[in-house]
């Protein structure tokens, strides 16, 4: 049977404490670190993933959850960006039921709670990789390093990158991944409780953690690479493989291949299992994306836009340093590090090559300890530990596709694992050398102490979107969507003035921001000043043809400049982009009406109302426009369509009084006004 004779807890200065209390203590500190998020607003991609998402409403069936992507819209679209994550989708819209709506609150004790459920999982799933795994007579896993998982364990409930999974409502893919990522390798490990000899396993634990593995890839994409991890655990726990031993005898062709474990124990039938299902669910997750892998834009991840093989190397390198960083240092958080946050490296000469070498100076000194050690445990320890940190990280390297992000903190929360597994292991190291192990203990309280009042801290900034955009200005001064987000939300509460200054600088850093320059446009059409406004709107839809807003926009402008033709042929430019698009057939029907096209414009705002039916202002301008025309009995009509549909709307039940007034039905008249001043 796999068991470790090392024991880490020899030489860790630390707490020893029975496992429930340990998980208690883990459970308690994890919630803390996040606790006074728990009444936070929606903010940034939860508008979009959450409140604009119609499958989380009752009137969407289930089954268009398993063809649409994260965001609602269909995976078939070309614009999708194949984002499959159904069984994430499913826990949001089972809040929003319970809650009866919109209410953030318990969206965000979920993700609480969910985060530690997850911290408590870590004190076994690190009591496994750091002690080993062994089993007592009575099939009971024994925890053979009880103080190094509750430190690793500790360490990762604490760490300040995880705020973004936890605060961020949308993180919660990455918290449901995680957990059923963590069962399967749970799972994975059961295959072998009734192991006496080495030579036996449970075929069903097997496919319950492949199981368990296909619903962590239907929560979030990194999901699958479970079984990956699962692979190289058999391998080095089980099989007590020696990767070094291995390859020296395949490149050798000796005879004795055999003896080095690799056909011993059911290796390659489990692996061969772990592939199958590895490839099944790829297989489908491909059919169902349909149009093939999604389309990014430049600025969401330049450097796989660079030309030069040699340019986009040396990026994705340095984002990989950066990551690792934000593992080491988490004190600069941002929500988002695209557009400009972090410049390109062009050059050699280029001082961030700096980080490239210490990253891979590290990464090969820790690869060879664990392929050249003569110390078996010390070699299954840095192997398991550069597994879990390198393997989840995969799907976002860039390496086998482009992905739509430059450096996100979500993506890091189950390579995180690794990292507090090799930090523990590092501190056993210190303290075998160490003379005063108790100011040692003393030091990593302090920075777990620390850890915990960054993640206050940070996760009080996601609580908010002005102050969550705010932090993000000294963080990444160069990100134009800082810049937009601030403008945006200080637009939203009415301060023009102060959003016109940050949408001015969204564009200057980055000149093709169209939806910068679309939100300015637009704040400038408000205060009149329309020559401006015009040349930013044409612009946008310059860059973008594509632009259905802007182009609206772009025609109600040119409208105020009294500028007809131009504005209508926007208007129908619009809508070609955007079939869809009941704004933009109201502010048509608006420029009909100004040209006496009462027809046209009736026509206009009707199809306002088909596609949205509670567009209030499209029914009062009709019922106006036939009571202006002498069309009472229409506008009558039209009157009480609408308010079957807008019952409490006091501008229809004006306009319809006047009409009922003028048409002599004056005990009707009155029943209105009386409705309205109640």
């Amino acid at each position: 049977m796999a068991q470790s004779e090392f024991n880490l807890d020899h030489e860790i200065s630390w707490f020893v404490l029975p496992s429930y209390w340990a998980k208690i203590i883990v459970g308690l500190i994890s919630c803390m670190c996040f606790a006074n998020s728990y009444d936070g607003d929606f903010v940034f991609d939860d508008s979009e993933a959450i409140i604009n998402n119609k499958d989380l409403r009752a009137e969407t069936p289930l089954g268009d959850l398993w063809h649409h992507d994260f965001w609602g819209g269909k995976l078939s679209s070309n614009t999708s960006h194949k984002s499959y994550r159904p069984l994430t989708v499913l826990t949001f819209r089972i809040n929003y039921l319970f809650a009866g709506g919109f209410h953030p609150v318990g969206f965000h004790v979920i993700n609480i709670i969910l985060h530690c459920a997850i911290s408590v999982l870590m004190v076994d799933v690190f009591s496994i990789l750091l002690g080993g795994l062994q089993y007592s007579s009575k099939g009971r896993r024994l925890n053979l390093a009880p103080k190094a998982s509750l430190l690793a364990a500790s360490l990762f409930a604490v760490h300040p990158v995880h705020t973004e999974c936890v605060a961020g409502i949308v993180g919660r893919a990455d918290l449901l991944c995680a957990l059923f990522f963590l069962l399967s390798f749970l799972g994975y490990c059961k295959a072998f409780r009734e192991n006496k000899e080495g030579n036996h396993f449970s075929i069903l634990w097997v496919l319950a953690s492949v199981l368990l593995g296909a619903i962590a890839m239907l929560c979030k994409e990194q999901g699958i690479t479970v079984l990956g991890l699962n692979a190289v655990f058999d391998a080095l726990v089980i099989n007590k493989l020696n990767i070094l031993e291995l390859i020296q005898k395949v490149l050798h062709t000796d005879k004795s291949l055999e003896n080095v474990g690799l056909f011993k124990k059911g290796l390659l039938f489990r692996i061969t299992l772990l592939l199958s299902g590895g490839a099944t669910m790829l297989c489908m997750r491909w059919r169902i994306m349909g149009t093939g892998p999604p389309a990014f834009t430049e600025v969401d991840n330049p450097a796989s836009f660079a030309d030069s093989l040699f340019v986009r190397a040396i990026n994705y390198n340095y984002y990989y340093s950066l990551n690792a960083w934000l593992l080491l240092c988490p004190w600069w958080l941002c929500f988002d590090w695209s557009m400009g946050c972090i410049p390109l490296i062009k050059s050699v000469s280029d001082w961030r090559i700096i980080a490239l070498a210490a990253l891979w100076f590290c990464l090969i000194a820790l690869i060879c300890q664990a392929l050249c050690s003569q110390d078996s445990h010390k070699r299954r320890i840095l192997t398991l530990g550069l597994g879990f940190l390198i393997i989840p990280f995969l799907p976002a390297s860039n390496l086998f596709f482009r992905v739509g992000f430059v450096v996100a903190e979500r993506v890091i929360y189950l390579p995180s694992i690794g990292y507090c597994m090799l930090l523990t292991y590092g501190f056993s190291l210190l303290s075998k050398q160490a003379k005063k192990k108790k100011m040692l203990a003393a030091a990593v309280l302090g920075i777990l102490l620390i850890n915990v009042l960054r993640c206050v801290i940070r996760s009080n900034q996601w609580r908010s979107e002005e102050q969550l955009f705010r932090s993000a200005l000294s963080v990444c001064p160069l990100n134009a969507k800082v810049h937009y987000n601030v403008g945006k939300n200080l637009a939203d509460k009415g301060n023009q003035t102060a959003a016109i200054k940050y949408y001015r600088e969204a564009v200057r850093l980055n000149p093709k921001y169209v939806h910068a320059m679309n939100n300015l446009g637009n704040i400038l059409k408000e205060r009149n000043e329309l020559q401006e406004a015009e040349g930013l709107l044409s612009l946008a839809v310059q860059i973008q043809p594509d632009f259905a807003a802007a182009w609206m926009n772009l025609g109600i402008v040119q409208n105020s400049l009294r500028r007809f033709e131009e504005a209508e042929q926007s208007y129908w430019t619009a809508i070609k982009h955007r079939k869809k698009y009941p704004d933009c057939y109201y502010n048509l029907g608006r420029l009909y009406a100004d040209l006496n096209r009462h027809i046209d414009a009736l026509n206009a705002w009707r199809n306002a109302t088909v596609l949205k039916p509670e567009h209030s202002l499209a029914w009062n301008n009709m019922i106006i426009l036939l009571d202006n025309t002498g069309n009472l009995a229409q506008a009558e009509a039209v009157g009480r369509e609408a308010l079957e549909l807008i019952p409490n709307d006091h501008s229809l039940m004006f306009s319809l009084a006047n009409v009922l007034g003028k048409s002599q039905k004056y005990k009707l008249c009155f029943t209105i006004a009386g409705e309205i001043l109640t």
